[in-house]
């Protein structure tokens, strides 16, 4: 008779289960026609990704790498963009290899497509590796298989997302894992891609900040043991921001203070942490103590905050210290991304519930493990970068963008330990808090609630519905203006990127804050009265009058604004040429006016 061993079937493998059902996830994560939209249409999630592919495709029609101005935007001077070359090259690169096979449209949109996926994939396998070292293979498995279900993911590596958000969220999570590591080689390759974020962007900069506090502040309460990592931070973001920053900058500009972007302000800090480094290696002998270290940093912070705060008074403001109080009004607070959470609430945008509790519940989670249990130096520096953003997001929604790339690694750790305590005797309270948490994690789930509430309380969304605002911005839509003869156009500000894109047309408006002018004259034009708008398309040699019907905007005055007017039809001027063209625009052609 066959022993009992002999004939009990084979355990499940639960790894092979996770990896077929990561491959599931993986392969459903974006709709097919949402993938095929952005290959055959060129269809973008945004209009940062429009205006990112204009960049890429100037550069590869010819326009010099130093050369970063958009010619059609408020011509003839252009506007100068403040975004990174660095990720200009490589999408330019894909296109130009795709172009031979595809042709010049489809590798465009080839590449629109093809790009996100490969960071996320790049995304999956710093995850992967760094969790495995932290936590186990089964966590960093059921860690990439939480990033399919996470939208803050999933939004910043869907189709067409060729801004610069998803690379930061590459940098700053390898940045958190060459911490956790520790050692100057961790600290080297740390150091390189805090450099990196900085370059790409200064999103970043909080969390750079808080890793070098840490570094630091490591290094002072254990000396010797944390020296190489903090040594070879410092020492590689001292040397890599300037390099990249040069590569990156034209020569005539590099003593040019930009609060936005790169530039001497926050070179000025970089060489702090450098020198601190410098100063570290050197002195470690004579720093044997814990005060002496501390005042060590103390006085080369104090030197680093003083110095920039004489030299660089205006970046103590931010980004944006120059805008005028009618375009932080009427355009800056009016976007999703620099929304809050009581405003989102307050316009019964619920939508946000799948974002914000995944990353509470994250940061939470990171804290209590961090002050109690294994792998406290782990989870302390998962917390440090779950937080800032965290509380940002609260203020910003883009403050949890890098924040969100953080919640699957949490959420993989805890699913992990759950799974192991399922097999075993525990409290039936704590192993339902776990299930609880687990679940939590997972902001897909977030979408019952979210969907709950959008259906008890539909009265109470009053933000605007941004299926009109996709509509105007689509081939489709753009295809009879861009027939039209070239000129300039004055158009809502948020279409401004994709009229660049899809059309040969100039524009007088597009959403950002270096086109204080254009953004200044498309509110008071489309918003003003008569008069005001008469004045804008007289004042920027406005050619084509364009008005998306279902995002008016917004009345300057107790009447409705007389482009809305016209819009709709109950207003009419002698200086518009209406144009019966197919489609959601409404367009006017400029009749100029005939010389006394």
């Amino acid at each position: 008779m066959p022993s009992a061993v002999a004939v009990m079937p084979h355990r499940i493998d639960l790894r092979m289960i996770l990896w077929v059902l990561f491959a599931l996830c993986l392969a459903t994560m974006h709709p097919p026609e949402v993938v095929w939209e952005t290959i055959r249409h060129l269809r973008v999630p945004d209009t940062d990704d429009a205006m990112r592919l204009v960049e890429v495709r100037d550069l590869l029609a010819g326009q010099g790498w130093y050369d970063n101005v958009q010619s059609r935007f408020l011509a003839p001077a252009g506007v100068p963009s403040h975004w990174s070359r660095l990720v200009d090259a490589p999408i330019a690169g894909l296109i130009a290899a795709l172009t031979p096979f595809l042709g010049g449209f489809l590798a465009l949109g080839a590449t629109a497509a093809l790009w996100p996926f490969l960071l996320f994939g790049l995304y999956c396998v710093v995850l992967y590796r760094g969790t495995a070292a932290s936590f186990g293979s089964r966590a960093a498995l059921l860690s990439i298989l939480v990033a399919t279900q996470s939208f803050g993911v999933s939004i910043q590596f869907q189709p067409g997302r060729v801004d610069h958000h998803n690379v930061q969220i590459l940098a700053m999570l390898g940045l958190a894992f060459c911490m956790i590591r520790g050692g100057l080689r961790a600290g080297l390759v740390g150091g390189v891609l805090a450099a990196l974020s900085l370059a790409v962007g200064l999103e970043g900069l909080p969390a750079v900040a808080l890793g070098a506090l840490y570094l630091t502040a490591d290094w002072c309460l254990r000396g010797r043991p944390a020296l190489s990592a903090l040594g070879g931070f410092g020492l590689a973001l001292g040397i890599a921001a300037p390099l990249l920053f040069a590569l990156q900058t034209a020569p005539n500009l590099w003593t040019a203070p930009r609060c936005d972007a790169l530039s001497a302000p926050w070179l000025w800090l970089t060489s702090g942490g450098f020198a601190l480094a410098v100063a570290a290696l050197i002195l470690a002998p004579r720093l044997a103590t814990v005060q002496g270290r501390i005042a060590l940093a103390g006085l080369s912070g104090a030197i680093l905050l003083a110095g920039f705060a004489s030299a660089f008074p205006l970046c103590l403001g931010g980004p944006f210290p120059d805008m005028p109080e009618l375009v932080r009004t009427h355009w800056l607070l009016t976007v999703n991304e620099m929304s809050s959470v009581p405003k989102f609430v307050a316009r019964g945008q619920w939508e946000v519930l799948v974002f914000y509790p995944a990353a509470l519940l994250a940061c939470l989670t990171a804290t209590g493990k961090a002050w109690r249990g294994p792998a406290r130096r782990a989870w302390s520096i998962i917390a440090l970068f779950l937080w800032p953003g965290l509380i940002l997001g609260v203020f910003q929604f883009r403050g949890l963008y890098i924040a969100s790339g953080f919640v699957p690694l949490v959420a993989g750790a805890v699913i992990d330990r759950a799974l192991t305590g399922a097999g075993e005797p525990a409290a039936g309270a704590r192993r339902w808090g776990s299930l609880a948490l687990s679940c939590g994690l997972v902001s897909t789930l977030w979408m019952v609630p979210a969907a709950l509430a959008e259906i008890l309380a539909p009265a109470s969304r009053t933000a605007t519905d941004p299926g009109g605002a996709i509509a105007c911005q689509s081939e489709a839509a753009l295809r009879p203006l861009a027939a039209l003869p070239p000129g300039t156009v004055l158009a809502p500000i948020l279409m401004g990127p994709t009229i660049l894109l899809r059309t040969p047309h100039r524009i007088v408006a597009a959403p950002y804050h270096r086109a204080i002018p254009g953004l200044t004259a498309a509110i008071e034009g489309l918003g003003g009265t008569e008069a005001d708008l008469d004045r804008v398309l007289r004042d920027f040699g406005v050619g084509y009058l364009v008005a998306c019907p279902d995002r008016p905007a917004d009345d300057l005055q107790a009447e409705p604004a007389f482009a809305t007017r016209l819009a709709r039809g109950t207003a009419q001027s002698d200086r518009l040429q209406a144009l019966d063209l197919p489609g959601p625009l409404k367009v006017w052609r400029v009749v100029p006016r005939s010389s006394p």
